[in-house]
């Protein structure tokens, strides 16, 4: 299940309807969906797509979506660091990022310009869409884990667009637990740095 956090407000949100409701006041859609016994979360793109076709096709009307793939992030990917990159700096999208998550974690920080930047870490059963324009980055949690159903108007769409003097820097992701502290520091990092 989602979480949002608030950094500069000290302000955690979990409960799904406030989540929804936060987030739509910044345009974005949140939705919680089953997963308990759906299927499997390590069964074929094709078989997660097809389990979750009804869900998918909804989604397409409604944000006239031209197709779905399932990306499967783990930590033995080759290239994973050089692919993270591209997206933990702070950029827009020239089209909405759609992801729900089927299995792992990761954070969403959103930069809204006119409040303060907030944290959606997401879980699996947990769906976001980013739209276009809006400036966010993506981190995943410290196991590296990540399986999403994601869609797209256009792929060419996703290419990330980096903003000048980007705040990400003063991030870190807010779904370390005391498992995930960084080697060689022995403490986590506070949500937001001096």
């Amino acid at each position: 299940m989602a979480h949002v956090t608030i950094p500069e407000q000290g302000r955690r949100l979990d409960n799904p309807d406030h989540i929804r409701d936060f987030l739509a006041l910044h345009g974005i859609w949140y939705e919680c969906w089953d997963v308990a016994g759906r299927v499997d979360p390590e069964a074929s793109s094709e078989t997660i797509l097809s389990a979750y076709g009804p869900e998918v096709a909804r989604l397409r009307e409604r944000g006239g979506y031209v197709t779905a793939d399932v990306i499967d992030v783990t930590p033995d990917l080759p290239g994973l660091d050089a692919m993270l990159e591209r997206f933990n700096k702070e950029h827009t999208h020239d089209e909405d990022e759609v992801r729900f998550i089927v299995k792992g974690r990761g954070v969403f920080h959103i930069n809204p310009m006119s409040a303060p930047v907030f944290a959606i870490e997401l879980d699996a059963g947990d769906l976001i869409n980013v739209p276009a324009g809006i400036r966010h980055w993506f981190d995943l949690c410290a196991d590296r884990t990540i399986r999403a159903i994601r869609l797209f108007r256009e792929k060419s769409g996703w290419t990330p667009h980096y903003v000048a003097g980007g705040v990400h820097a003063r991030y870190v992701p807010v779904c370390w637990g005391p498992s995930d502290i960084p080697p060689g520091t022995g403490r986590l990092e506070p949500a937001v740095r001096p």
